[in-house]
């Protein structure tokens, strides 16, 4: 699992720790020293923790005039046993919400499982974004199984299109287009 580095597309463009908004502003990284770990395995030191020994996150662009932000995640949702959602929401996302983020991309492609549990943060999240929406974006579809049993689709958005969105290789402007596109439609 160390090998698996966030996404680096789009540095040229945006760096959280270089944002003075951002809640990882200031951070340092090292590109040899992998200090933290997932069930006994190191992740890459580029992966940035908010609470959670199971999940971490890279917060790769946030556009706060449009009111967005992309978030690449990696590890086992698992609010079971560690509320993991809780730290999600009051360690992250109400940071970003007080800057004007309203609009959330996770992309999960490295999610492992998810183990969702209690609603209220998931809906408070949602309500904390009523001019905006939480888009779930190339989740495995177990994951998506699971998020959907506990009845997060009340909160959280995925789907056709979304599941497979290559987003790759686009600008994030591109991809906020396309999920705002496919959003506003499924919505509407």
């Amino acid at each position: 699992m160390h090998d698996i580095e966030p996404y680096a597309g789009w540095r040229t463009l945006y760096k959280a720790e270089e944002d003075r908004r951002s809640p990882f502003y200031g951070r340092e990284y090292s590109e040899y020293e992998c200090h933290n770990e997932i069930y006994g395995y190191y992740i890459h030191p580029q992966w940035d923790e908010f609470g959670s020994p199971t999940l971490y996150l890279k917060l790769l662009y946030a556009d706060y005039i449009r009111g967005y932000c992309i978030i690449e995640l990696i590890g086992e949702w698992n609010d079971a046993v560690n509320n993991d959602i809780m730290f999600l929401k009051r360690d992250f996302a109400d940071f970003l919400i007080e800057k004007g983020i309203q609009k959330f991309i996770l992309i999960g492609e490295q999610v492992l499982n998810a183990f969702p549990q209690d609603e209220d943060y998931y809906a408070e999240w949602a309500e904390d974004c009523e001019n905006g929406w939480i888009a779930l974006v190339n989740f495995q579809p177990h994951v998506l199984e699971e998020m959907s049993a506990y009845g997060m689709r009340h909160y959280l958005n995925w789907g056709p299109g979304l599941d497979t969105l290559n987003w790759h290789g686009k600008s994030p402007d591109v991809l906020f287009a396309a999920v705002s596109h496919l959003l506003s439609t499924r919505l509407s």
